[in-house]
């Protein structure tokens, strides 16, 4: 039963003046596509990227996160929304705080991806769909789970027996076949270059 004694708290610290501080807006750059499109990649390299320039970040990690906050979950559709939903809260919490949040996650279905912008302030969340054919992840497999998939070792696995729903409306669409890392990540740059305060920031 949920309790209707909550009352939230208000430390006086706004995110305008954590802002101001660093620099630049707090935002969520929503990395999402199939296993083995590049996300971990991406964000390694753009989280680095990021911190060279100053910036007060957090990753947000697919593997990570089940680990730890969603290890009670399972890959059912309702499980994997509520994995979304929480990562969501989080990120929330970070982008209040004036932090570059970027969330690595398959995120398959539209409608939690929907969710987690609807809970951000319009222009601090940036979908990121990384766009690579289901051939491509197979053949890169670094984790071996396609092979374990077609195997039948796996059930539930999105893009062999499980959807995956393309971004129909992304800030940012990424080509991870035909494109290289460091390209990817000065594309996503120059779309949240919008985020920066300072002048000075390069």
């Amino acid at each position: 039963m949920k309790s209707k004694n909550i009352t939230l708290v208000d430390f006086g610290i706004t995110r305008e003046m954590r802002e101001a501080r660093n620099g630049h807006k707090g935002a969520c750059i929503w990395l999402t596509g199939l296993s083995g499109s590049g996300k971990s990649t991406i964000a390694k390299a753009l989280v680095a990227k990021l911190f060279e320039m100053g910036c007060q970040t957090k990753v947000l990690d697919g593997d990570n996160i089940r680990h730890g906050l969603c290890s009670d979950l399972g890959f059912s559709s309702e499980d994997r929304s509520e994995n979304i939903r929480r990562i969501a809260e989080v990120a929330k919490l970070f982008v209040h705080d004036a932090n570059i949040v970027i969330c690595a996650f398959i995120s398959p279905y539209q409608k939690d991806r929907d969710f987690a912008r609807s809970i951000i302030d319009d222009g601090h969340f940036f979908e990121t769909y990384l766009n690579c054919n289901v051939e491509t992840c197979k053949e890169r497999d670094p984790k071996g789970l396609y092979k374990k998939a077609l195997a039948g070792e796996i059930t539930g696995f999105t893009g062999v027996d499980s959807p995956y729903e393309a971004p129909q409306n992304p800030e940012i669409v990424i080509d991870t076949v035909n494109t290289i890392v460091d390209d990817n990540v000065k594309k996503i740059l120059r779309v949240v270059d919008q985020l920066f305060i300072k002048e000075d920031r390069f």
